[in-house]
């Protein structure tokens, strides 16, 4: 039964992916329009679009009715906020720097400060992400994020977040081997520096001033060089705070679909699946790569992401609507 699910809905992805004129977003603006207080039929129309396509459907229906959807959305969301399909709907809707502004703005007013959260926004590849993000965060809440993060006392993920805020404004194109090298030995002796103090303030300056693509080749680099992957180095010392936010970053750096597929399958297994969580890290998996993730939680767990999703959540518009996502092209840019 699930798999004939997954299957169904496949062939009615790449359908949707073959051809998109503008005939097919009127139609989908009109069947949005139609049917929205049904949302498994609103999500359909929706999920199965790329970002290019979403922005057409965006502009198509602000001129066929003069409404900005994702203002309608957001509405809806407000009026229903304990329902997560009206949620991932107005996240799915939004442009990335400004669903961004809003995950960050979630994580920092949850009861528990949820620094994963941020994490994975600070260490999105995509060059001046995290601009656009802080300028979303502005217009949307009138506040700076990189302020409304820090709190008394200071703890290690702010110093690591603070970190790769600066590290962004480097504006660097262009990856350098030889860098490179040289941050992979820096990395590998501070893990071995008898001051914990110097260890610290060493790795902070390195992720302060290279861009996520160099940190990600220093990370490879110092696999080619020692034989093994830092992150894992790590897990075999002793922990601390530091360390933990320490391969917090360097999970999302390094292999952003094993991160987000580790991810994936602790929040459909936490007993009562977290779907905040779920539709967080699933959405973010497109920024990843939703093909590359599928075949990291497949490799790891043995068994599809597809089906471990039938498996782990009730059946319903919420669902198909996750499921829709785990066929996302690689190159929607989400």
């Amino acid at each position: 039964m699930f798999q004939e699910v997954v299957v169904v809905l496949q062939r009615e992805m790449e359908l949707s992916y073959a051809s998109f004129s503008s005939i097919t977003c009127k139609n989908d603006c009109r069947e949005i329009h139609a049917t929205w207080n049904q949302l498994d039929l609103v999500g359909r129309s929706l999920a199965r679009r790329t970002l290019t396509q979403k922005r057409q459907i965006k502009e198509m229906y602000r001129a066929m009715y003069g409404q900005d959807l994702v203002e309608h959305l957001q509405e809806t969301h407000l009026a229903n906020s304990t329902n997560e399909m009206c949620r991932v709907l107005y996240l799915w809707m939004l442009e990335p720097h400004e669903r961004d502004a809003v995950v960050a703005k979630d994580a920092l007013e949850g009861r528990v400060l949820d620094y994963k959260a941020l994490v994975e926004i600070y260490t999105r590849q995509k060059m001046n992400h995290l601009f656009f993000t802080k300028q979303a965060y502005v217009t949307k809440f009138k506040r700076h994020l990189d302020q409304d993060m820090i709190s008394e006392p200071s703890n290690s993920y702010q110093k690591f977040l603070l970190a790769l805020a600066a590290s962004q404004q480097s504006h660097q194109t262009d990856v350098s081997q030889h860098i490179a090298k040289c941050d992979a030995k820096r990395l590998y002796e501070a893990r071995h520096c008898s001051r914990e103090a110097s260890d610290e303030s060493i790795i902070l300056e390195i992720f302060s001033k290279r861009s996520i693509p160099q940190l990600r080749l220093a990370l490879s680099s110092y696999k080619q060089i020692y034989g093994h992957e830092y992150c894992k180095a790590l897990k075999k010392e002793a922990s601390g705070e530091f360390k933990q936010a320490l391969r917090a970053v360097i999970k999302c750096i390094y292999d952003p679909s094993e991160y987000y597929s580790k991810m994936i399958n602790k929040s459909i297994n936490m007993g009562a699946t977290d779907k905040r969580v779920l539709t967080r890290v699933m959405i973010g998996s497109t920024s990843a790569g939703m093909k590359e993730v599928r075949s990291s939680f497949e490799r790891r767990y043995g068994r599809k992401l597809q089906d471990a999703i039938c498996e782990s959540l009730s059946d319903g518009d919420y669902r198909d609507f996750i499921l829709a996502l785990t066929n996302i092209p690689s190159s929607s840019s989400f």
